[in-house]
């Protein structure tokens, strides 16, 4: 579960670095009262946090992953 918040919040932070590229906007301070604003400096943290998170993904060995999917395939 928490990986899948993670992937999530990584997504919304990829979307939202890709409007600042591209359109020089950033949605989530727009949406949030600006860069300072409380809520969007949670938001930023989180998504920072989520990455930290998400790189453990890279070293998990998944193969007990496709044991179990292979258990509802059958």
């Amino acid at each position: 579960m928490l990986d899948k918040i993670s992937l999530i919040l990584l997504i919304i932070g990829g979307l939202n670095w890709g409007a600042v590229g591209i359109f020089q906007f950033d949605i989530v301070a727009w949406i949030c009262g600006g860069q300072t604003g409380i809520i969007s400096r949670i938001i930023y943290t989180l998504v920072a946090l989520a990455a930290i998170w998400c790189i453990s993904l890279l070293f998990r060995d998944d193969t007990s992953y496709s044991k179990d999917r292979s258990a509802y395939s059958e």
